[in-house]
């Protein structure tokens, strides 16, 4: 589970787009999750407080498979994020909060949740990225589409013969 508006805040790219668009540092960052999410291969869950929004209910959506919580009028994302956490950990289900909120780091902790600092989620993704590139870099060295794949073995043979014969 990531705060949302807490880790826009505490990214200072994220932070710096959402002086101009709150909007496109969401999709910046939803964006970002979205990648870490699949490499991963985890489930996560962003919420954004609307509890300033007078009569919103809570409401959710996707983002390429990235779960979006929109909180309800007087609810705050650690609210919800507390009450989601409550219900839904376990030994068997370890959930991990990202958030730079030193309280509600802690109230999650004493639910049973992990806890990740926003710069630490940061870490985590550009490691992640790195081994993204990594492994397309080396499927492309392995996978690379050559013409001596297609002949037929006979013609590459003879090909092969003449190599040899000009060297």
């Amino acid at each position: 589970m990531v705060d949302g508006y807490n880790i826009i805040n505490n990214w200072e790219e994220l932070k710096e787009e959402s002086k101009h668009s709150l909007d496109s540092a969401r999709s910046k960052l939803l964006d970002i999750l979205s990648n870490y999410q699949a490499f991963r291969g985890i489930k996560v869950t962003v919420v954004f407080d609307a509890h300033y929004v007078k009569n919103s209910m809570e409401k959710h959506e996707f983002y390429n498979n990235v779960e979006i919580v929109y909180t309800k009028e007087f609810e705050s994302a650690d609210n919800y994020i507390e009450r989601f956490v409550a219900e839904n950990s376990s030994e068997d289900n370890i959930i991990r909060v990202a958030t730079s909120d030193s309280l509600e780091q802690t109230v999650v902790l004493g639910l049973g949740a992990a806890r990740i600092s926003a710069r630490e989620l940061k870490v985590q993704i550009k490691e992640a990225s790195n081994k993204m590139d990594k492994n397309h870099i080396n499927r492309l060295k392995h996978d690379r589409n050559l013409l001596e794949h297609h002949l037929d073995p006979v013609v590459a043979e003879k090909l092969e013969r003449i190599r040899r014969q000009r060297h």
